[in-house]
């Protein structure tokens, strides 16, 4: 291809990639909208705000790996949009099923030993293992369904899943999870405490049911839950930490309610950022056309520099949303300039740290015979909620 044609297609990448982020960017505000206005509900269940960064992660970076996972089988021509068995489709979304109940059951167990460790208040560790539990296999069917959904659409319309698929995923995962833990915490709590032990019991046997069938039905999918499993769980507890973070400062968000509502489109617009190019690097790898080198070289520096290009574009945006939306939910905002700065700053400290760990991890992995699609976004989603909540909490602390 042409010097001007290779400039063509990264416009028409880029420009693919900026619609999909400014659509995640308004309804990742609908998502912080709501978490604002749970925050009492926050306040009331001690351990909550623990579990919803990580639920989030959880949920993206397993239907990103998902994503990722089929757009290089159909970059690679290996991808059919049917739903055979054995199939690359069916697989992967075997493997997606185990881990989306590996990590929701190990949060819930990760979550109250962190927090009475810190000195956070937390509730019953089964109750919120129950919670986790729950929510998680919920909102993990619905984000894995979307998921296929927006993969066949986009291998039948000759779209490049790659652009789209992290924006995508990251925003339903905000939209969904955060409702879903919320109610289901609710609910559960509600019960009498000889009924949430019931429910304990059932909710263990079906996970292990399901857990099993996934197994035995994998076929390709138990090489990837092999792989991809003793990742996620450390990085469960790095999302946990991230919780954390949050709860600490948690009088301080809620009594300024447009901080809250930054935190999930932050947290979504820069892992999506970090998605898309965790997403191009591993397809190109795979193609041959990035080399794995330890220094990034050629076409790498574009995808930074395009990731940057994002975060300049949108965290004003979002900022101003999230202001915006305060006003309109009648919460208190620090004002317009100290949102944007708050946001643009903490941005673009945690974009410049993804781009490295991104790189970093698609080398390695790719190096030594992983697939970097099962890595990177994971990682970096992860490394995204603490670098986040440690940047928006520390921006917060200087401009405030």
């Amino acid at each position: 291809m042409s010097q001007a044609g290779v400039r063509g297609r990264e416009r028409r990448l880029f420009l693919t990639g900026l619609v999909a982020l400014l659509i995640s960017t308004g309804v990742a505000i609908v998502a912080g909208s709501y978490l604002s206005s749970i925050s009492d509900l926050l306040t009331l269940i001690p351990g909550l705000m623990v579990l919803v960064p990580p639920t989030i992660n959880m949920r993206g970076s397993i239907s990103g790996v998902l994503a990722s996972r089929l757009s290089s089988s159909m970059h690679l021509g290996e991808f059919s949009g049917t739903f055979e068995q054995g199939g690359v489709l069916a697989g992967n979304l075997h493997a997606s099923l185990l881990l989306t109940i590996a990590t929701a059951a190990a949060l819930g167990v990760i979550a109250p030993l962190l927090s009475a460790a810190t000195g956070l208040p937390v509730i019953g560790a089964g109750d919120l293992v129950l919670i986790s539990l729950v929510a998680g296999i919920l909102s993990g069917l619905i984000l894995m369904g979307f998921t296929v959904l927006i993969s066949v659409l986009s291998y039948r319309r000759g779209v490049d899943l790659d652009m789209i698929a992290a924006p995508a995923v990251t925003t339903l995962g905000d939209l969904v999870t955060i409702p879903v833990l919320a109610m289901t915490a609710v609910a559960v709590l509600a019960l009498p405490p000889s009924v949430r032990v019931g429910l304990f019991g059932i909710a263990i046997v079906l996970a292990g049911a399901m857990s099993i069938y996934a197994w035995v039905a994998g076929g390709r999918g138990r090489g990837i839950v092999q792989e991809v499993l003793p990742l996620l769980i450390p990085l469960c507890v790095l999302g946990a930490f991230a919780g954390i973070a949050y709860s600490t400062s948690l009088d301080r968000l809620v009594s300024l309610g447009a901080l809250l509502i930054l935190i999930p489109p932050f947290a979504g617009i820069c892992g999506s950022i970090g998605g898309i190019l965790c997403s191009r690097l591993g397809t190109g790898m795979h193609l041959g056309i990035i080399t794995p080198a330890i220094a990034p070289q050629g076409s790498v520096t574009v995808h930074f520099a395009q990731a940057y290009l994002f975060t300049l574009l949108l965290m004003p945006l979002m900022a101003a949303l999230a202001h915006l939306a305060a006003l309109v939910l009648d919460v208190s905002s620090p004002g317009l300039l100290a949102m944007v700065t708050i946001a643009t700053a903490a941005g673009l400290g945690v974009i410049t740290m993804v781009n490295g760990i991104a790189y970093l991890t698609a080398t390695l992995s790719f190096r030594y015979g992983f697939d970097p699609d099962n890595f990177g976004i994971p990682v970096i989603t992860s490394a995204i909620d603490l670098l986040g909540a440690v940047a928006l909490i520390t921006v917060i602390e200087i401009v405030l």
